[in-house]
């Protein structure tokens, strides 16, 4: 099983799990699991992990801004995962599409149509979400495991064998084809004995 760290903020991780959705139902095992941004990249958190996304209240009388819709995006999926592993990709998926090609703002008319589309049980969902603690809890466990591994972006894959790298995505794909290719690339750099750490474009030279 490999497993696939996200955050619904990044159009990378959106394009990784468009990737191992095509792979999954071709019969290759993922596993979805949340990073956040928000809390890898916040300034106190440059030394020692002292800063927590699912320690920070709710604003008052609003959504609040990124941090905020983070959070709240993470909760909702969290509420969805309860209801097995194929909920948990349909509301992701939804939700990032809703994000990344519709343009929505993470809020809550967005997590609504996402949680319909994803055919879950609405009541339930709503019911689940309702116990914030226990949601916070879900994802405090998938953000510590997180920093265990020491993800610092997303897509982050780990595969079975324990190895785990960054994948930055320039181009989304759902042609099984082109999702096989580029995920057998993947591997190859991430297992291959020439041990390559970075590959990092220069500014000028962008993918095409």
């Amino acid at each position: 099983m490999t497993d696939l760290y996200l955050d619904f903020l990044c159009p990378y991780a959106w394009r990784g799990v468009e990737l191992a959705a095509v792979l999954r139902a071709e019969g290759e095992p993922f596993r979805l699991r949340h990073y956040s941004l928000v809390e890898g990249n916040h300034p106190d958190n440059a030394g020692a992990r002292t800063w927590q996304i699912t320690a920070q209240a709710a604003p008052a009388g609003g959504e609040g801004g990124w941090q905020e819709q983070s959070l709240q995006a993470f909760l909702a999926a969290q509420a969805a995962a309860l209801q097995g592993e194929e909920a948990r990709w349909a509301f992701t998926l939804a939700l990032l599409r809703a994000r990344h090609e519709a343009r929505q703002d993470l809020n809550e008319p967005a997590f609504a149509q996402a949680a319909q589309d994803a055919g879950l049980d609405l009541e339930r969902w709503a019911q689940d979400r309702a116990d914030d603690v226990a949601r916070r809890a879900d994802l405090r466990a998938e953000l510590d495991a997180a920093a265990e591994i020491g993800v610092f972006g997303t897509p982050t894959f780990v595969l079975p064998d324990g190895a785990a790298a960054y994948y930055r995505f320039e181009h989304l794909t759902r042609d099984p084809a082109v999702a096989r290719e580029r995920w057998s690339l993947y591997r190859t750099v991430l297992g291959s004995e020439a041990g390559i750490g970075t590959i990092k474009r220069a500014k000028h030279r962008p993918a095409k």
